[in-house]
């Protein structure tokens, strides 16, 4: 509601739209005005020359942008942007009005996964309009914090956004924990020769990459924000705040690379072991087989010295009337040295040939 040195005539209720989460109107770092609805924020900060207005909008309708952009002057591409959403991370200056997009993230720790967020800002002459496509980060604490501290607030629409790049930055800690400890359990996975474990730096990859895409343009964003200290006039406490929030998101930066490159390295590592082991494997089922040919070489070679006896005996068993050396006296004797002949020779062969 409104200090009671700027107290208006209450206007006609209107209907709030479901989407605006908060909206109020500050002076010197301090709110002196909460609009019910849209319609009457904007009434209310154009009866407070010097004020700032911080909307808030959780999936804003395309009316809501419409009548912002109507209001605040915003350029149609990025209010074409912002109703779309799933833009990546930028920094456009339009004029006077900046248009930021962040990626926010989160790490769930029930199903080990990283879920994205997107947060759209439009910063200009007195009004920050933030259009949040996700539930994190959680805003309204930015909101309460930067209330609470007065004298940051009052360095108007570049605190807030200073503010929302640190929540945004800051939220990203728990997600590099988060995927530090997926990478550490894969280590593990990978040395005990888990299948599964293929699948899961798969997965954890693309993670990594969809967070490297996230992080990385933020560099250039705030490289951009503090090459711009002088010529906008940003005030000393500011430009610390800002170098602060880079150093962050630097540090964030590289240890995301590092994630990328450990588990290209993980992955190699993998393979190798996996191709070792089929290696090893395939070795042990060669030596199975050649054990096997070797002992299907001896039985062949006891069965072909075995068999030629019995084909002798079996021809001389033949009772037919007329057969030769059938009355012979010396047949018998003469059969056993030539079954004795035979296998001899064939023992000789073989075991030349190594099969016995």
């Amino acid at each position: 509601m409104l200090d009671n040195d700027l107290r208006q005539p209450e206007p006609a209720p209107t209907v709030a739209f479901p989407s605006l989460v908060d909206a109020g109107i500050y002076r010197d770092g301090r709110r002196v005005a909460s609009g019910p609805d849209l319609a009457q924020t904007y009434r209310l900060w154009r009866q407070l020359p010097g004020a700032m207005a911080w909307i808030g909008l959780y999936q804003a309708e395309e009316a809501q942008m419409l009548a912002a952009a109507n209001e605040f002057g915003l350029h149609e591409l990025a209010v074409e942007d912002a109703i779309r959403a799933h833009q990546r991370p930028k920094l456009e200056r339009y004029g006077d009005t900046l248009f930021v997009v962040l990626r926010a993230a989160r790490y769930l720790d029930e199903t080990e996964q990283v879920e994205f967020g997107e947060i759209h800002l439009f910063v200009g002459p007195g009004f920050v309009l933030t259009v949040r496509h996700s539930h994190a980060p959680d805003l309204a604490a930015v909101r309460r914090r930067l209330e609470a501290e007065p004298h940051l607030l009052a360095h108007g629409p570049e605190a807030v956004l200073y503010a929302i790049l640190d929540r945004v930055v800051d939220g990203y800690a728990p997600v590099v924990a988060g995927l530090q400890n997926d990478i550490d359990e894969i280590e593990t996975q990978v040395f005990l020769g888990d299948p599964r474990v293929s699948r899961r730096i798969y997965e954890l990859s693309r993670e990594v990459i969809e967070f490297q895409r996230a992080t990385h343009p933020l560099l250039g964003m705030l490289g951009a924000l503090m090459a711009g200290f002088q010529k906008y006039g940003i005030g000393e406490e500011l430009q610390r705040y800002l170098r602060d929030v880079a150093d962050h998101a630097t540090a964030v930066a590289e240890r995301v690379d590092g994630f990328r490159q450990l588990l290209a390295g993980i992955l190699a590592v993998n393979a190798t072991l996996v191709s070792q082991a089929q290696s090893e494997k395939m070795e042990r089922l060669t030596e199975a087989s050649y054990a096997q040919n070797e002992q299907i070489k001896r039985i062949s070679a006891w069965a072909a010295i075995l068999f030629a006896p019995t084909l002798i005996g079996t021809v001389y068993g033949m009772n037919f009337r007329h057969m030769p050396e059938l009355r012979w006296a010396a047949g018998y004797p003469m059969s056993l040295a030539l079954m004795a002949a035979v296998c001899s020779a064939l023992y000789l062969a073989f075991k030349r040939r190594g099969w016995l």
